[in-house]
């Protein structure tokens, strides 16, 4: 089955593109069709579900804040991350770029994945532990400097989740080819009209300018140029 949709479970240290930065592991490691490209980015050093799309506004939709999908997020911290920091990711968090939007975020137990290469980095004396977190927004390593913020780094990062596609029966470094939701192609639809409703009336706005615009003299002349009416001669 082909589709406009792919969804991929992108490894750790891959970039979330097709074309060669240096010796770094890309996309085209993977993933082998033509004109499907990323909708929306995952960091280097972050793993985890990544949506492919052929088609533009598709594309759009989905890497665009705007659209609202929220994004799901495991994060295995520094730590045993405690209740006032999950309330303090709850209210949002002040970031050097802003206040963060109020996320969703509980502790879980250690989710069975995959191991990572190279492993994450065991120090006896400090555990770790994990969180799930819900962000619909997309600052630059929002959920790293997220849980920095409120004195728990982040030690491993997997998205598992953008809107109703998650992570379940795809394997790491796998892809499958997957069918837009009806909600999705709403807002596809939508997005579309209005796009063109926007065309029509920009065209509209430049035909009006383009019409000439006279003077009122420029108007009284063209008026005098006008033949006059002859009378007939008059009967006595």
């Amino acid at each position: 089955m082909s589709s406009n949709l792919i969804l991929f479970n992108k490894p750790f240290r891959v970039l979330s593109q097709f074309s060669a930065e240096g010796d770094k592991s890309t996309l085209a490691d993977y993933i082998d069709i033509p004109e499907f490209y990323p909708a929306g980015r995952l960091d280097f050093d972050s793993e985890g579900l990544l949506l492919l799309t052929n088609q533009g506004t598709l594309q759009h939709i989905i890497a665009s804040p705007d659209f609202k999908l929220p994004k799901t997020y495991w994060v295995q911290v520094e730590g045993e991350i405690s209740d006032d920091a999950l309330d303090k990711l709850k209210q949002g968090v002040e970031l050097k770029d802003g206040l963060t939007k109020p996320a969703h975020a509980e502790r879980i137990a250690e989710p069975n994945v995959w191991e990572r290469i190279p492993a994450v980095r065991h120090r006896e004396n400090i555990p770790t532990s994990w969180l799930s977190l819900q962000i619909r927004e997309g600052k630059n390593r929002q959920v790293r400097r997220m849980t920095a913020a409120v004195g728990f780094p982040t030690l491993r990062l997997i998205r598992y989740a953008i809107g109703p596609y998650t992570l379940e029966n795809t394997p790491v470094g796998q892809w499958n080819y997957i069918a837009p939701t009806d909600s999705l192609l709403k807002e596809v639809t939508h997005f579309e009209e209005q796009r063109k409703r926007k065309a029509a009336s920009s065209n509209r706005r430049r035909l009006s300018e383009k019409r000439p615009a006279f003077s009122h003299g420029e108007r009284v002349a063209r008026r005098s140029t006008r033949p006059k009416p002859t009378s007939g001669p008059r009967r006595k």
